[in-house]
């Protein structure tokens, strides 16, 4: 069966974009502009996967998701902005199952999707869509460090760390040749596609929320390390 996502955002251009490239790869999609009228829709006929806006009038996705949970499990991804950072932690309190930072690529976002619906489901099971099965990339271990792209999971010595598909891209990209350094346009390309512009401030951006969420599990964290005017590199001692 085809694989059903339901889009809420208010911004009729994002979804209207999001409509497109989803039904490109496959997808069924039902958008809705409105979150009330979203939230009715997905508790009567629940989809595979509901993408939802944070900030809507009316009704917000934080509102949308607690209501949600009350009689439903259907994987939620959230769309968010970079200075929501409070949101996105109370969003994955309520049973959020992850969430992507504005601006996004639409690539990243379907690799997104297909990761979340991967990680739903049931033992043995294979996801529909466009490209069929997807054979299981193996884990990529530096250390105590393990990034399942699979699953996208990380885990730093057995601690689990939950990361954005933008974190998680660039942590494999500077995890991928330990102690080789990664300009930030290489990480750049790493992480977006052509469509998306990024300064450097926001690869540091990221870094930075990267170090903060792995020092939440280990204080002394310390293996990403800064070469000012020349990049990252990842560090496995």
């Amino acid at each position: 069966m085809t694989p059903t996502i339901a889009v809420v955002d208010d911004d009729r251009n994002l979804l209207t974009s999001v409509t497109i490239a989803l039904e490109s790869e496959g997808f069924d999609v039902r958008a809705h502009g409105d979150a009330v009228e979203g939230l009715q829709d997905i508790l009567s006929c629940p989809p595979d996967l509901a993408i939802l806006d944070i900030k809507m009038p009316r009704m917000d996705g934080l509102e949308v998701l607690r209501r949600l949970r009350r009689q439903s499990d259907v994987p939620v991804i959230f769309l968010t902005s970079m200075d929501q950072e409070a949101d996105e932690l109370e969003g994955l309190r309520h049973g959020a199952d992850d969430y992507v930072s504005k601006p996004f690529s639409l690539r990243l976002l379907i690799e997104r999707i297909r990761a979340v619906m991967r990680r739903n489901m049931p033992p043995g099971g294979a996801m529909a869509g466009a490209d069929g099965a997807e054979e299981a990339e193996p884990a990529l271990v530096r250390g105590g460090l393990v990034l399942d792209t699979g699953r996208h999971a990380c885990t730093w010595n057995g601690e689990q760390v939950i990361l954005t598909v933008t974190e998680f891209l660039l942590l494999k990209a500077l995890a991928l040749r330990p102690g080789h350094v990664k300009s930030r346009n290489q990480l750049m390309d790493a992480a977006y596609d052509d469509q998306t512009y990024v300064d450097d401030r926001t690869i540091d951006s990221h870094i930075k929320r990267i170090r903060k969420k792995f020092r939440a599990v280990d204080s002394a964290f310390a293996h990403i390390d800064t070469l000012y005017g020349v990049g990252y590199k990842f560090t496995e001692g």
